[in-house]
């Protein structure tokens, strides 16, 4: 399913093209995210069969993606951009994910960043 996923990416749009490697980590980051939104609902649905399976092709679409970073590393990186940013307030959370995301593409999904600049944007 990730070969399918990637050749579709390069194939979409106008005219084909070759992707480079961030852009198939963006493939496979938005294909492990399919799999664990997947098993969360199999599993909410009482299918542990197919959470199971979707729990197995994430665990393979992982060992190609990026290590995670830590909580504490996240918070440092989203402290500094804070920091950089000079914005305080919830009404600043866009300009500090400007900064954040490109620091940590691949390595942090998006939920984790804005849960992490939102917290402190608001203590």
């Amino acid at each position: 399913m990730a070969l399918t996923a990637i050749t579709n990416e390069e194939v979409a749009g106008k005219s084909s093209r070759e992707l480079t490697d961030a852009d198939v980590i963006t493939v496979l980051t938005k294909e492990a995210k399919k799999r664990r939104e997947a098993a969360t609902a199999y599993d909410e649905a009482n299918r542990a069969d197919l959470a199971d399976k979707e729990r197995a092709e994430l665990g393979v679409l992982e060992a190609y993606l990026p290590a995670q970073l830590s909580d504490e590393e996240l918070a440092g990186i989203v402290a500094a951009a804070v920091t950089e940013s000079g914005v305080s307030g919830p009404q600043g959370m866009g300009a500090v994910m400007k900064l954040v995301q490109p620091k940590v593409a691949g390595r942090a999904d998006g939920g984790r960043i804005a849960a992490e600049v939102k917290r402190q944007l608001t203590s």
